[in-house]
């Protein structure tokens, strides 16, 4: 198992329902969802397809569809569902505490 370290990402608040918040840390994109059931998902932030910021996505439950070329993957695996994208993108750790949100990255990207 790989080490990891967690990072403070923002307030359970600062994030809507049924929304999507940025969040870059050591020149990395991550793309931090809270679904309509109020659960909250991580995964890389930029589609595998063309590099697109999933933050501008729509979000659909658990799926979240890229702005450009509506490439669609589940948050909760980072599974590629639909083309053109068929890169699985990697999904990440996050714990809350005392209201905030923390995302837990490897040691090589802290």
């Amino acid at each position: 198992m790989t080490a990891t370290e967690k990072h403070f990402v923002c307030a359970t608040s600062d994030i809507e329902l049924d929304d999507i918040h940025a969040f870059e840390h050591g020149g990395r994109l991550y793309a931090i969802y809270r679904t309509e059931d109020d659960a909250f998902f991580a995964t890389d932030g930029l589609c595998s397809h063309e590099q697109v910021s999933l933050a501008d996505g729509l979000l659909d439950g658990h799926l979240i569809e890229c702005p450009r070329h509506n490439g669609l993957f589940d948050i909760c695996t980072g599974k590629a569902l639909r083309a053109p994208a068929c890169i699985d993108l990697q999904t990440y750790e996050l714990t809350i505490e005392d209201g905030g949100i923390y995302i837990h990255l490897p040691h090589d990207v802290v």
